[in-house]
């Protein structure tokens, strides 16, 4: 909490992700009292509080990607003056792999009070209706674009015990899920949920190789993929990972690196993975 009393606050409102009535009556009265609305998107916001029939009492300002950095200082002055900057974007909650985090964390570093409307969030939403345990889960924001980022990353969920949730482009999800397959199994269990509360909202199950051969035709929209976690994972001996060591240094790894990159991906000891490595070089 500040501990200047006059002092505004940071307030981020998630937003509907396809139908306006999941829009809460604190976001409609946020909208209508903010000083400043802090948006991903001015024009998507002003349609968004129009279709709620709320009329922005504040000044609106743009708050993408590119500007986040530039523009979180003069926002920050302006809580710490006593105004109330709202955050939304363009659909779920700010910060998570969207614009917000910046603000926040400068708002939280100054002593000024931060705050959330909750609502909702296309993460939360995709775990529920996965059919796929997540008592325990991660995100991952968006996964890699290229492919071999993108595998180097689905290697270090070979052996993630919790669900996984990851946003897609539409345009690279078959070759992801393709990936996925071959790195984790082709039957480790997935959903890929499209359109979350849209008109044609879309959830597929199955094996990853399965959502792989269905995503191949095209797929439209926007992505969430749920894979289940690892649940019957081989015990490796460091001795067994000194080839997988080898194949990283020869792509240009340095070896302590690549060391700590397959310690991580299949939990032994990097001390003892690293020490195997030199006495199989003896």
């Amino acid at each position: 909490m500040s501990t200047d009393e006059s002092a505004g606050r940071l307030v981020l409102a998630a937003t509907p992700m396809g139908q306006t009535d999941d829009a809460s009556p604190r976001l409609r009265a946020a909208l209508a009292q903010a000083d400043i609305v802090a948006a991903e998107d001015t024009r998507r916001t002003r349609a968004l509080a129009s279709a709620l029939g709320v009329e922005i009492g504040g000044r609106v300002v743009s708050y993408y990607d590119h500007v986040e950095a530039a523009r979180t200082p003069a926002l920050v002055e302006e809580i710490r003056d006593g105004a109330t900057v709202l955050v939304v974007t363009d659909a779920g909650m700010p910060s998570v792999s969207d614009p917000g985090y910046r603000l926040v964390a400068a708002a939280a570093a100054a002593g000024l009070t931060v705050t959330c409307l909750p609502g909702p969030s296309a993460v939360t939403t995709a775990l529920a209706v996965s059919g796929l345990p997540v008592e325990r889960f991660c995100f991952d924001g968006f996964a890699p674009r290229k492919p071999g980022a993108r595998k180097r990353w689905l290697q270090t969920l070979v052996a993630e015990p919790r669900t996984v949730a990851f946003f897609e482009s539409p345009h690279r999800l078959a070759s992801t899920l393709a990936d996925a397959a071959d790195v984790l199994g082709a039957d480790r269990r997935a959903a890929v949920c499209r359109e979350l509360t849209k008109t044609y909202e879309e959830v597929r199950r199955g094996g990853l190789a399965e959502l792989a051969d269905w995503a191949a035709d095209g797929v439209r929209g926007e992505i969430t993929v749920v894979i289940e976690g690892a649940t019957d994972v081989a015990t490796d001996e460091p001795e067994d990972l000194v080839d997988r060591v080898g194949e990283l240094v020869d792509e240009g790894m340095r070896l302590k690196d690549a060391c700590a990159q397959v310690a991580e991906e299949s939990g032994v000891s990097k001390r003892e993975l690293y020490q195997a490595v030199l006495a199989s070089r003896e």
